[in-house]
């Protein structure tokens, strides 16, 4: 590989300033992948003054290079400049994959480069694996990304590949990627370049912007406690709160209980909710179609709580109760109170 170029890269999203969580998860991803095909991994930064500790943390998380272009009108996303810089960037550093955040700015940038470049895109992935691929006429690809994600309204997961054309470039969803640690003492190199944009790209002003707090984050739950609707009222759904606020968790719904009400769409697990790896996942009433499961069955454990044995959530929980949470829920809750 030539100085100057990277194996996998990654488009590294600010906001106000500070790196978004799924920036980092995709470091991780981009060492792992990396490391499978003995190459480097690396970032594009495009921010206003100031982003340098941003690129210190990228390095920690496993980059061996960041390509900062610091530029006060940059400071806020805006889709024709960051298009023209990271175009002008993936050009010259010739990466074999390129991933971003599957978040409104990723899924508005990420297009747009890959039609300025003529290359695949696959959105939304939720899994990223390097392996081999025979195409039908029974050419032979080496070390091609597999891009992973769900499909046909969800009901299957599908691998998809791009093997004709570089980089390989995929969005990834928050959550699906584990962090990796952070070892502030690792060692990388920045590369500052200018911005090299004449303002003819900047034909949007931002007069106002106003930024909506989510109620919750569950990507950083430890626990967490899930209702479906077989949970049955938003009545019934206080349980769940319930049961979540005694084991110091988050609660959550699978789409159908946000659907019926009983909870915010913050809250929402799988496919089209938030991703979610915690040490312990208990679903309660859900049934675990498999647009539920592609969004929490990474947990370190699952417990189930549902009346129908045959349940799909069963076929990947650790634990299953076959019973109605609303006398289960209360008996776990009185027993962890008195023996916890």
């Amino acid at each position: 590989m030539k100085d100057g170029q990277v194996g996998v890269a990654i488009f590294a999203e600010l906001d106000e300033g500070a790196l978004v969580r799924v920036s980092l998860e995709l470091a991780s991803k981009a060492r792992e992948l990396a490391d499978r095909l003995q190459t480097t991994a690396g970032a594009y930064l495009l921010g206003g003054p100031g982003i340098e500790a941003a690129a210190a943390e990228l390095i920690a998380y496993g980059l061996d290079k960041v390509w900062v272009i610091e530029d006060r009108r940059l400071h806020h996303y805006d889709t024709l400049p960051y298009a023209k810089v990271l175009v002008r960037l993936i050009q010259q550093t010739s990466p074999l994959a390129v991933l971003y955040g599957a978040t409104p700015i990723g899924r508005d940038l990420a297009p747009r480069i890959a039609s300025q470049l003529r290359v695949g895109l696959t959105a939304d992935c939720t899994g990223l694996e390097i392996g081999d691929y025979q195409a039908p006429g029974g050419k032979e690809y080496k070390n091609i990304l597999y891009q992973i994600r769900p499909a046909w309204g969800g009901n299957t997961i599908a691998t998809i590949v791009t093997p004709e054309h570089r980089p390989q470039m995929a969005t990834v969803r928050s959550g699906v990627i584990k962090l990796g640690d952070k070892d502030s003492r690792r060692k990388g190199e920045l590369v500052r370049l200018p911005a090299d944009l004449d303002g003819a790209e900047f034909i949007l002003r931002v007069t106002e912007r106003v930024s909506a707090v989510r109620k919750v984050d569950l990507t950083t739950a430890n626990i967490i406690v899930a209702g479906g609707s077989g949970v049955g009222s938003k009545e019934n759904f206080k349980l769940v709160l319930q049961l979540a606020e005694t084991l110091g968790g988050s609660p959550a719904a699978s789409r159908a209980a946000v659907d019926a009400g009983y909870i915010d769409r913050d809250y929402q697990v799988g496919q089209t909710g938030t991703t979610v790896r915690p040490k312990l996942y208990i679903a309660c009433g859900i049934s675990g179609a498999i647009q539920h499961r592609a969004g929490m069955a990474e947990a370190s454990k699952i417990v189930a709580i549902n009346t129908d044995a045959t349940a799909p959530i069963f076929s990947v929980a650790h634990y299953g109760i076959v019973g109605d949470m609303n006398q289960v829920i209360p008996r776990l809750i009185k027993a962890y109170r008195t023996k916890g």
